[in-house]
């Protein structure tokens, strides 16, 4: 049985066979026993070694796609700054009055280049703070509204699914 588990083949086959991988597969595969599978692996430390190369398949995927995501930063960066350019070039050959066009791809390209460089324009310059204090007002009871029986706060069920007492 030792001959038919030699070489790498038995791990590299349960590598492979990534969210379906077990010992039993491997034993079916060549004709073995799950015992020898196992005693096998343990000897090599297949369950070590597939963790290594799953941590550097995970390492490669995650430095492609930065570079990917990088490279497309850099095109719409120069997409941004040829537009701007053009804008530039419409005011200088117009007269102020008919400069609209030129001005507003003016604007969109500039802030597309601060959107593509990480700065906030106008609709994403958001307040996290705000929000979380806005939310807490319109989701929480106030126990003085409560327990005064004040109108000016409808009752609620504070999740229990039951309509309040």
């Amino acid at each position: 049985m030792a001959g038919k588990l030699a070489g790498n083949g038995p791990f590299t086959f349960y590598a492979g066979l990534g969210l379906e991988r077990s010992y039993a597969a491997v034993a079916q595969q060549f004709g073995v026993s799950k015992r020898a599978v196992v005693k096998r692996a343990q000897q090599e430390r297949w369950q070590e070694r597939v963790a290594e190369l799953d941590a550097k398949a995970r390492r490669l995927t995650e430095q492609r796609l930065e570079e990917s995501l990088q490279a497309m930063d850099e095109r719409h960066l120069k997409a941004a700054r040829a537009v701007q350019g053009k804008a530039l070039e419409a005011l200088r050959g117009v007269p102020l009055d008919s400069a609209m066009n030129a001005v507003r791809a003016l604007d969109l390209a500039i802030k597309q280049e601060r959107l593509i460089r990480g700065e906030p324009s106008e609709r994403t310059a958001v307040n996290v703070e705000e929000v979380i204090k806005r939310e807490y007002e319109r989701w929480m009871v106030r126990e003085d509204a409560e327990s005064d029986g004040s109108e000016g706060e409808p009752e609620r069920n504070h999740g229990t699914g039951r309509p309040p007492d």
